[in-house]
């Protein structure tokens, strides 16, 4: 199933990508604070976080990378950094908080990962996969970058959500859903089942050897 990009799909890509950017560099920004960096190390951070996963994904596609291509998710990602840095210092923040936007950032680049890998014709599996990579890359950067094992490895139902979410957005094209209240529904389902996952601790069984 491709999708025709037409005027009404690309503006619904360009404000979930655009949210993606926003809450992604938060939870790099959250992240960055707690190692106490200085105010261009959190920047870095955030625009890795907030960048990362699109830019991977565009390149596989052979597309031209949305930020370089469109500077308003640079500005958008350099400005949640410097935002967050000010604001952190008036109110005092919870070393979890930054699981919330990242949750966000997972299910918002989750579903834009998947509506642009299906604009350019890959197949509906690859196309899930593309919005887990989307979803999952920049989480991943930012933590190596903060020199920490990525949650996506260890913490609960990460990628596992984001896949599930991709597929019921694909699942929802297919039955005629509309494009933009397909994103919503898959959208807040990997938000929620994500935080679900959280406060109930519900995880994939862990490898280990037989003893």
């Amino acid at each position: 199933m491709t999708l025709n990009p037409t005027p009404a799909l690309l503006d619904s890509l360009y404000w979930i990508t655009l949210l993606a950017v926003i809450v992604s560099s938060t939870s790099g920004v959250l992240k960055a604070g707690f190692k106490q960096l200085d105010l261009f190390g959190v920047i870095i951070i955030a625009v890795a976080t907030g960048l990362g996963g699109g830019s991977l994904r565009d390149m596989l596609l052979d597309r031209e990378v949305f930020w370089i291509r469109d500077q308003v998710f640079f500005i958008a990602s350099l400005a949640s950094a410097i935002i967050i840095f000010i604001t952190a210092r008036l109110v005092v923040i919870s070393p979890r908080f930054f699981l919330i936007p990242d949750a966000a950032g997972l299910a918002t680049f989750g579903i834009a990962g998947t509506l642009v890998s299906m604009m350019v014709g890959a197949p509906w599996l690859i196309a899930s996969f593309m919005g887990v990579m989307t979803g999952t890359m920049g989480g991943i950067f930012r933590d190596i970058l903060s020199n920490e094992q990525p949650v996506v490895f260890q913490s609960p139902l990460y990628a596992t959500v984001s896949w599930a979410g991709s597929l019921m957005f694909i699942a929802l094209l297919y039955i005629q859903v509309d494009v933009t209240l397909a994103a919503i529904i898959a959208g807040l389902s990997i938000f929620i089942a994500r935080l679900l996952a959280l406060y109930f601790n519900i995880s994939l069984p862990r490898f280990r050897f037989k003893t």
